[in-house]
């Protein structure tokens, strides 16, 4: 018995729930709406678990960060412990008293024990009596919701019981995660409808104009020629001209609202692993981290919830996160408990399901991909033996896969690796091949935040299906390559012409290309027209397609001879060195997973070096910087055949998505910020962040220690070598 409760103490021993002196505040209920208390009850079957369960392998976080609540009676007798809102008479609201004497909100309860729940949220009592909401009580409760006042009558609300059956004495026999959830439906169309936009967003119609004179966003795009000039009897090979491309937005950046439609609804299917090993601390962080996610979804955004450990399972259809709405998702993610063994697959064909049965849509869809350990069905064997030749992008359904020739809907799957026994190389695979981000979780509690910068971006779409064109103006002009990184691009056969399919961008996102362009010797004219571009893309709320022809091109001067040395161009060579770190950070990765940590180590200290020694970074740049201190962190992480199967592989991976993606991941351990770039961060996400960290277990960062680390995320995280230039 004293090892549950030590058990039971170390699973709550990460709550932290403020106080509140004034009840009636609407402010008050709103931040006890959503507080992390609910979310972070512990599972039933985490105390008393079988043997053969592996349990969490990672400490519990310290109590400077995180508290244990201390509930009175009074208070909880007059707050219900599941939604934390008042419990008073006269409200609206039936009050259920359980045989223990703690009181909830009938509807709170009722939904709570639907999803598996029979101990009591705040003594942990076991229930011999169920309560049930029986449908026609149900149907009064809706009809009362709608009514003018918006007051329950308690006499519409019948109680029902239900015994609960005695548990077996089986010793084998694993504790279900999706405990008394009702059977799926064989086509997830029950998807809760959208807004007026539904007719439009089904079908899939768009207007086409060729203006791109829209309120919502926009695109500008610069230009940048390695240098000004080139003499006139001069030819050049891969010279290089750098395109840079950023969405504009005059719309609200109020990630957390939806006002006037200022910004585009977004379709969430969150595909979570709650396996065995997520026992504990680790599934306690995920539902804190999905309540976070849930409190800043809009009612007009849709979210689902997929859990999977030896198979996989839909705990909560694609719903609006209506009032309503967010409390049901709150109760569906606190009933998930851990057990069983890791189906990845089985989860992403799930979530992939609910995004292609769905009936109606929003336009910004995308799946988040949690896990913190190895296939053990697709990829492995029965033997525990990775398979031979494993085909990682066999996990992503053909219909959202990035590059199946244009035929599907390219659902980009953003993978988090949580830990340090996940599958780097599989959950990078995954979002590689749907054209997500991979993000490596090292510090457990830092989950809240990296989901927080995810959706900082999913949050604020303002352009998509962005689709570059880039064309040689002069007859002699041939274009070498395009360096576009992940993103798929092409040159026509005769080298006139290239295209970049960039897709997706958030509002103030920016996007760097390099483009060679082989120039021949010119004496007949005193500049050089290089190249023009144009553009299409589709505003996601309007869904008009945008075709601009942008009326800036590419020259450069041709002067009879050259007097002086030429200046590069400081952005040319900045993009230069993030592309060449890129391509340095890939080469490494092959021969670490080679065995050959020493090759590797090499190639990441020679990029550095010459990353060390270009233009911008003696110039103080901070993009070089943080290139330079991010090689020398991957090099430590490649020290031995230990670190790098640890966490330097997962650390590499995630810095390899973050720069041939060009959009921010988190990785490494996220409280310390010489390890982090965070370049990519747009407003939205910075902001969004910053909300995580202030509203951490709902405390101030100021006023815990373990916060004000965590602030560092938001600093640029750039470190210099020691007398090395400063920035200016």
């Amino acid at each position: 018995m004293g090892s549950k409760w030590r058990k039971a103490k170390m699973a709550l021993s990460c709550l932290y729930v403020p106080s509140s002196t004034d009840d009636s505040s609407p402010t008050n209920r709103i931040g006890e709406r959503f507080s992390d208390a609910a979310l972070l009850s512990p599972s039933p079957s985490s105390i008393g678990r079988s043997s053969d369960v592996s349990m969490p392998k990672t400490p519990m976080p310290s109590s400077a960060g995180l508290l244990l609540p201390k509930h009175s009676s009074k208070s909880s007798k007059r707050t219900c412990a599941i939604c934390l809102t008042n419990m008073k008479p006269g409200q609206g609201h039936a009050i259920f008293t359980a045989e223990c004497s703690h009181s909830f909100h009938f509807h709170c309860i009722t939904s709570n024990v639907k999803h598996g729940n029979q101990i009591c949220p705040i003594c942990r009592a076991k229930w011999r009596e169920v309560p049930l909401k029986s449908p026609a009580s149900d149907l009064s409760n809706r009809k009362s919701r709608a009514n003018a006042g918006g007051l329950h009558q308690d006499a519409s609300w019948t109680t029902v019981f239900r015994r609960s059956p005695a548990p077996r004495a089986d010793a084998n026999r694993h504790t279900s995660s999706f405990f008394h959830t009702p059977p799926e439906p064989a086509t997830f169309d029950d998807d809760e409808h959208v807004d007026d936009q539904s007719e439009i967003l089904e079908t899939g119609l768009s207007k086409k104009t060729d203006t791109h004179d829209h309120t919502r966003g926009a695109l500008e795009i610069k230009t940048y020629p390695e240098v000004s000039a080139i003499s006139k009897s001069a030819s050049q090979k891969d010279f290089n001209v750098l395109i840079h491309l950023k969405a504009v937005s005059s719309m609200i950046r109020n990630s957390g609202k939806n006002e006037n439609n200022a910004r585009a609804p977004v379709d969430l299917v969150t595909v979570l692993d709650v396996s065995g090993s997520m026992a504990g601390t680790k599934l306690a962080l995920v539902k804190r981290a999905m309540g976070f996610v849930i409190q800043h979804l809009g009612p007009s955004d849709r979210l689902s919830v997929i859990a999977f450990s030896s198979t996989a399972r839909r705990v909560f259809s694609l719903r609006r996160m209506t009032d309503d709405g967010k409390q049901d998702a709150l109760q569906a993610v606190n009933s998930l408990l851990s057990s069983g063994g890791t189906n990845i697959a089985e989860g992403l064909r799930k979530g992939a399901k609910v995004v292609i049965d769905r009936k109606w849509k929003n336009p910004v869809t995308s799946i988040i991909l949690l896990s913190d350990g190895q296939d053990t069905y697709t990829i492995s064997s029965p033997g525990g033996q990775v398979k031979a030749k494993a085909d990682y992008h066999s996990l992503i359904p053909s219909s959202i896969h990035h590059d199946d020739g244009g035929s599907g809907i390219h659902i980009p799957v953003h993978a988090f690796g949580f830990g340090s026994d996940h599958d780097a190389a599989l959950m990078h695979s995954v979002s590689e091949a749907s054209g997500g981000t991979f993000s490596f979780i090292e510090a457990e509690n830092a989950i809240q935040d990296a989901f927080a910068q995810c959706i900082g971006g999913l949050l604020s779409v303002v352009v998509q299906e962005l689709n570059l064109k880039i064309e040689c103006v002069n007859s002699m002009i041939k274009l070498g390559s395009v360096k576009a990184g992940s993103y798929k691009s092409r040159l026509n056969p005769d080298s006139r012409t290239g295209f970049i399919s960039v897709g997706d961008l958030y509002a103030d996102e920016e996007r760097d290309f390099l483009v060679e362009v082989n120039i021949p010797a010119d004496g007949s004219s005193d500049n050089t027209t290089l190249l023009r571009m144009s553009y299409s893309y589709k505003d996601p709320i309007t869904k008009e397609v945008a075709n601009v022809e942008e009326p800036n091109k590419v020259e450069i001067e041709r002067p009879a001879a050259v007097t002086g040395k030429l200046i590069v161009s400081m952005e040319v060579d900045r993009q230069r060195n993030r592309v060449t770190a890129a391509e340095a950070i890939a080469k490494a990765r092959s021969a670490a997973e080679q065995g050959d940590l020493s090759v590797a180590v090499s190639v990441l200290e020679d990029c550095r070096k010459e990353i060390w020694e270009s233009i911008s970074a003696q110039a103080g740049d901070k993009l070089c910087m943080g290139l330079c201190a991010e090689l020398k962190e991957m090099q430590e992480r490649m020290a031995s055949r230990k670190v790098y199967e640890t966490s330097g592989r997962a650390y590499v991976l995630s810095g390899l998505s973050s720069h041939s993606w060009q959009r921010a991941t988190a990785r490494g351990d996220s409280t310390d910020s010489t390890t982090l770039l965070q370049s990519y961060q747009t407003p939205s996400m910075v902001d969004m962040v910053s909300r995580s960290q202030t509203m951490y277990l709902g405390t101030p960062s100021s006023s815990s220690s373990s916060s004000s680390s965590r602030n560092r995320l938001l600093r640029q995280s750039m470190s210099f070598p020691a007398g090395g230039p400063q920035p200016r």
